[in-house]
């Protein structure tokens, strides 16, 4: 999708070239920069402007980031459950069992299909932001523009973007809240499964537990750091598997992974405003307290 930015130039830019705005002020990256330079996405009154021009009080400056479009997955009728959605982001409650990307085995039913489909009529990119495993269900947030998702990108970075999740794991956690950090990495024998191990990069999540009923816990989830499969290895390591999860130690005749992205906050990529979103919880997962 297009994203248009109009500076109106006042005395505090006044003098200062546009390279100087667009990297500084706006915070575009050199790649994107570059590319726009390239399209001739970046005018001045009117005019393609330059990096070297000096601009001056009452200027117009013009930035406009066109999109294409995923050629590579192709747009499927899944219904979405859309939680917000605006000129720069579109956040949805992703479902249980529902991969957020196409892989091997994959084509057509992921949430990426159910987007392109949404947004079939226009340029579309799929810039997955806060990307969910196949039967975690939860907040996902995808921008729309490539300004968008580098400064969302960015802001995850700096760890910026909070995330709560909310899980049954099996037995009770002790102590009952508490910070875990325990370094992970893939397993030698796996190109899937993950590990607890001193040489892995560092991880680390916060805990604490809700309720307790008939062997199970609801326990709330904030991961400080975002490696694949953390907060189910962080729970395995515990002793307390998430139920369900049947690659990590807790597998339940026809039951799925209970583990739901319940809100992100994060700062809104074109106000910096704190954004709060969130998806209710699951009734498979309350039904078990």
């Amino acid at each position: 999708m297009e994203k248009r930015i109009e500076v109106k130039i006042d005395a505090a830019l006044s003098g200062k070239t546009v390279r100087y705005i667009v990297r500084n002020h706006l915070g575009l990256s050199t790649a994107l920069v570059r590319r726009l330079k390239a399209e001739n996405g970046i005018s001045l009154n009117g005019e393609v402007a330059k990096n070297h021009m000096t601009v001056s009080t009452g200027d117009t400056l013009l930035v406009q980031i066109s999109d294409g479009k995923s050629e590579n997955i192709a747009p499927v009728n899944i219904p979405l459950d859309v939680l917000y959605e605006d000129g720069d982001m579109i956040a949805l409650n992703k479902p249980r069992a529902m991969p957020t990307h196409p892989s091997q085995n994959h084509h057509h039913d992921t949430l990426a299909n159910g987007i392109m489909y949404y947004y079939r009529n226009e340029d579309f990119t799929f810039r997955v932001i806060t990307r969910l495993d196949r039967d975690t269900s939860g907040v996902v947030l995808v921008a729309k523009n490539p300004l968008s998702a580098q400064r969302l990108a960015d802001a995850m970075q700096r760890g910026e973007i909070e995330k709560t999740y909310v899980a049954a794991v099996c037995g009770v956690p002790s102590p009952k809240a508490g910070n875990i950090k325990m370094p992970i990495k893939r397993r030698e024998d796996s190109v899937i499964l993950r590990t607890v191990a001193a040489d892995g990069k560092y991880a680390e999540t916060e805990y604490e537990v809700e309720k307790e009923k008939d062997g199970l816990s609801l326990v709330r989830l904030f991961p400080k750091t975002g490696r694949t499969h953390q907060l189910r290895v962080h729970m395995q390591y515990m002793g307390t598997p998430i139920f369900g999860d049947d690659l990590y130690g807790a597998p339940g005749m026809g039951e799925r992974t209970r583990l739901h992205c319940e809100k992100i906050v994060f700062p809104h990529p074109s106000t910096g405003n704190r954004m709060e979103i969130s998806a209710p919880v699951p009734r498979d997962i309350e039904k078990l307290f």
